[in-house]
C-alpha cells in the first residue's frame, strides 16, 4: 500500500449529473477524469439501477461530454459535447441507444446549456441573425476592444457577458426541419434584452421559464424577484404568461403535468444567509404551499424533480454533516419523509414506475471520491465503483466525528490522523503537525468526504493530523445557527474554529507548537482573520480569499452577499466594513502566509489577493503570491489538472517548510523542487516520461 499523494489526481475519477430513465432500469452518469494537465476526459456512461451489471460506456472520449437527458420513451438519449468542434462552445447531440451514431443537432455560435427533453430546449446565448445556426459558416466571436459595459454584473464563470443574454430555444431532434446541425432545425422562443432561464416542460405544448425584469428603478442584475411564466408553443403569437413570483440566487423549478410547478425560495430580506424553501404553485387553485417550511433545513437548490406519480418533491439537504435526500408531499400534507441518511450526495434524479419510484445520486463517503447510487423501495444500492483499482492501493483514512462546545453551543467537526498513526503503540513523545482546514461559502456545510476527499487524505498521508468543521454560519444545523455569523464573519467564525482546534490539540500525539492552518474562498478570508488576530499558527495558506470587502463588493458578481450579511453597501459605513476585512490586520501578521488565487476569479477577482499579498509583504510577513492563468473560482475543484495538483502541492509544500516535523527547507528557498509541474517540464526537455508518477 502507498500513500496518497497530490498527483494521484490524475488517477481520481469523477462521477456526475447521474439521471435515472424513464422506465427506472437505468442511470446515464457523466464519468469524469483528468486527460492531460490541462483537460479532463468527459464521457457519458449508463448502468442498471438494481446494479447487476458493470458500467457500459455510451459517447467516445472526443470533446467533452455532459448533461445527459433521456427521451420521455428512453430509446434516445440526448447530451452537450464539444466533439468536433475547433473551440470550446459545446452542442446538441443525440444518440440513439437501439444502435448507430450520435447526431449533432445545433451548431450555434453561443453553445448550448440547460437541455430538457421533449422537443428539447436548450438555452443559448444569441447572435444577431445567427444565432440558430452557423449552416457550416466558420466564425469566431471577437473580443470586444475596448470593453464597453453598461451591465451591472458584466462577467460570470470565468467570462465577459459583452452584451450577451440567455434565451430559450426549441430544438427538433427527428430531422424534419432539415440537415444536421442545420439553422432550420432551431427555433428561438424568447427576445428582448433580459436573461430567460430555467426552462421547464408541462407537456409538449407548454414550457415554463423564469425572467428577471427590472423592479421599479432596480436593474435585473441588482434583483433577486424572478418571474416565472409560460408560453404555449401551439399559438401563434407566443406570448409569455405570468405564473407565479419567486426571490431567490438562482431558479431551479419542476413542472407537473397538471401545471403546478415546484420552485425554489429564498426570503428576500438578508436573503444571503436565508434558508431556501421548495414551493409549490397550484394554478387551478391559486394557491401557493411551502411543504418543506417546518424542516429548518435549507433546500439544495442545484436541483429537485416531482416524481414519477407527481405528488411528491424529491430534494436533497445538508444535515449534520451528511447530504440528505428526501420526499415531500406537494400538498404539504405531511412533514418530508427522510430517505438516504449518510453520506455527501448530489445530483439527484428521480423517475420510473409511479408506484415504485427510483432516486439516484451520486454520493461520496469517507472510503470513496464519489460514486452513483440508487434508492428504491427503503433500500440503497452502490451501482458504480469508478476508482476500485486506485483504492486498492493506497492507505485511506477513516475520520473521527467530533462535536465540541463553543460559546455554549455544539459545533461538529472531524479528526483524520496519518496512516501509520496508531495511539496504543506509539511512543508518549510522539507528537503530529496539525492542520486546521476552513470551508468556504460561508453558508456551506463540509462532510467527512466531498470535493475535499483527496485534500484531507492527502495531508494525513504527508504526516498532518487534519481537522475540519462547520463553525457558526454554516448549513446543515437550522437557520439560527447559519445567521449567527450576520454582521461578524471574522470574531464569530474564529472563536469555533480555535475551540474546535484547541480541543483536538488536547489530545497528547497533537503538537500545537506545530500548527497550520488554510481555507478556500471565505476559508481564505478566515485564514487571513486569523493570521492578523493571533500568531498560535506557525504557517497559513490562504486561497482565492475575499480579503477586503468593499473591494470585493465592487468586483465581485456576488455583491449581494455583502448586503445580506452585513446589511450595508461600501458608501453606508465604509469604517465598518474595513474593521470586517482581514488586510485591516495585515500588518499584524506573523505568520508565513503563501496567497493563492485564480486570474479569471470573478467571484472573488485576483485584486483582493493582490491587495492582501502586498500589505504583508510591506510590513515584512514571510509571504508569496501564487496566481493560476485561465483559472476560475473553481479552481480547486474542476481547475486544470495540472493546476489542481500544483495547488496542492504548494500548500503541502509550504506547511512542510515550517513543520518541525518535516525536513524540508522553506518554499520561498526550494525553487520549483518537490513540484511535478516542474518535474513534468523537465522530463520532457530531456525526453523523459512525461506522465511519470512520482508517488
Amino acid at each position: 500500500m502507498t500513500h496518497v499523494a497530490a498527483t494521484d489526481y490524475h488517477d481520481i475519477v469523477q462521477v456526475e449529473d447521474p439521471r435515472v430513465s424513464p422506465d427506472g432500469t437505468r442511470v446515464a452518469f457523466v464519468r469524469k477524469v483528468p486527460r492531460d494537465g490541462e483537460s479532463y476526459e468527459q464521457t457519458v456512461y449508463v448502468v442498471p439501477t438494481d446494479g447487476s451489471e458493470d458500467p457500459r460506456r455510451l459517447t467516445i472520449a472526443e470533446g467533452d461530454d455532459s448533461q445527459p437527458r433521456w427521451s420521455p420513451d428512453g430509446d434516445r438519449l440526448a447530451f452537450v459535447s464539444t466533439r468536433g468542434a475547433e473551440d470550446d462552445r459545446p452542442q446538441l447531440w443525440v444518440l440513439p441507444l437501439g444502435g448507430g451514431e450520435a447526431e449533432r443537432i445545433t451548431d450555434v455560435p453561443g453553445g448550448v446549456s440547460g437541455i430538457e427533453w421533449l422537443s428539447l430546449i436548450h438555452i443559448s446565448e444569441r447572435e444577431d441573425g445567427i444565432d440558430v445556426g452557423l449552416d457550416g459558416e466558420e466564425y469566431e466571436r471577437e473580443t470586444p476592444d475596448p470593453r464597453v459595459v453598461d451591465r451591472l454584473v458584466y462577467r460570470q464563470h470565468e467570462r465577459y457577458r459583452d452584451g450577451t443574454v440567455a434565451h430559450i430555444y426549441v430544438a427538433d431532434v427527428e430531422g424534419e426541419g432539415g440537415d444536421a446541425a442545420s439553422s432550420d432545425r432551431v427555433e428561438r422562443l424568447t427576445d428582448g434584452e433580459l436573461d430567460h432561464v430555467s426552462p421547464a416542460w408541462r407537456d409538449d405544448e407548454t414550457l415554463y421559464l423564469g425572467v428577471k425584469y427590472p423592479q421599479g428603478e432596480v436593474e435585473p442584475d441588482d434583483s433577486v424577484v424572478i418571474d416565472i411564466q409560460s408560453v404555449d408553443l401551439d399559438s401563434d403569437d407566443r406570448d409569455l404568461s405570468d405564473v407565479t413570483r419567486t426571490t431567490c440566487w438562482g431558479l431551479v423549478m419542476d413542472v407537473a403535468s397538471d401545471g403546478r410547478v415546484a420552485y425554489g425560495h429564498t426570503p428576500e430580506e438578508r436573503l444571503s444567509m436565508r434558508s431556501s424553501d421548495i414551493r409549490v404553485y397550484d394554478p387551478e387553485t391559486d394557491e401557493t404551499t411551502t411543504p418543506t417550511e417546518n424542516l429548518d433545513r435549507t433546500v439544495d437548490l442545484s436541483g429537485f424533480e416531482w416524481g414519477p406519480s407527481e405528488e411528491f418533491v424529491y430534494f436533497l439537504t445538508p444535515d449534520e454533516g451528511h447530504y440528505v435526500s428526501r420526499r415531500v408531499r406537494g400538498d404539504a400534507a405531511e412533514e418530508p419523509e427522510l430517505l438516504a441518511d449518510e453520506g455527501h450526495a448530489t445530483g439527484l434524479s428521480v423517475d420510473g414506475d409511479a408506484g415504485d419510484p427510483v432516486v439516484a445520486y451520486a454520493k461520496s463517503e469517507w472510503d470513496h471520491r464519489g460514486d452513483v447510487f440508487s434508492f428504491r423501495d427503503g433500500e440503497e444500492t452502490r451501482l458504480t465503483e469508478v476508482n476500485a483499482d486506485y483504492l486498492a492501493g493506497v492507505d485511506v483514512g477513516e475520520p473521527e466525528e467530533l462535536w465540541f462546545e463553543s460559546d455554549s453551543r455544539e459545533v461538529q467537526g472531524w479528526v483524520l490522523t496519518p496512516p501509520e498513526f496508531d495511539d496504543e503503540s506509539r511512543d508518549e513523545d510522539e507528537t503530529y503537525p496539525l492542520v486546521a482546514e476552513i470551508h468556504g461559502g460561508p453558508h456551506a456545510m463540509w462532510t467527512a468526504s466531498g470535493s475535499m476527499w483527496h485534500e484531507y487524505q492527502l495531508l494525513a498521508a504527508r504526516g498532518y493530523v487534519v481537522f475540519w468543521s462547520n463553525p457558526r454560519g454554516s448549513t446543515g444545523y437550522g437557520e439560527a445557527f447559519t445567521t449567527a455569523i450576520e454582521s461578524d464573519w471574522g470574531d464569530v467564525t474564529m472563536t469555533d474554529v480555535m475551540n474546535g482546534v484547541e480541543a483536538v490539540c488536547e489530545r497528547d500525539y497533537v503538537d500545537e507548537s506545530n500548527a497550520f492552518v488554510t481555507g478556500g474562498s471565505f476559508g481564505g478570508f478566515m485564514t487571513g482573520w486569523i493570521a492578523g488576530h493571533t500568531d498560535f499558527f506557525a504557517g497559513a495558506v490562504a486561497q482565492r480569499g475575499v480579503f477586503d470587502l468593499s473591494s470585493f463588493y465592487g468586483s465581485t458578481d456576488a455583491f449581494k452577499l455583502i448586503e445580506g450579511d452585513f446589511d450595508s453597501a461600501p458608501w453606508e459605513d465604509p469604517e465598518f466594513l474595513w474593521e470586517q476585512s482581514p488586510v485591516a490586520y495585515a500588518d499584524e501578521v506573523t505568520t508565513p502566509t503563501l496567497v493563492m488565487h485564480a486570474d479569471n476569479d470573478f467571484r472573488v477577482p485576483v485584486n483582493n489577493g493582490e491587495m492582501f499579498y502586498l500589505f504583508m509583504k510591506k510590513n515584512g510577513v514571510e509571504t508569496r503570491l501564487v496566481r493560476y492563468p485561465r483559472e476560475g473560482h473553481e479552481l480547486s475543484r474542476s481547475g486544470e489538472p495540472a493546476h489542481v495538483v500544483d495547488r496542492l502541492e504548494r500548500t503541502v509544500r509550504w506547511f512542510d517548510g515550517y513543520s518541525e516535523h518535516h525536513d524540508a527547507p522553506k518554499a520561498l528557498e526550494r525553487g520549483d523542487d518537490g513540484l511535478s509541474a516542474a518535474a513534468d517540464d523537465e522530463n520532457e526537455t530531456e525526453g523523459g516520461d512525461e506522465n511519470e508518477d512520482d508517488r
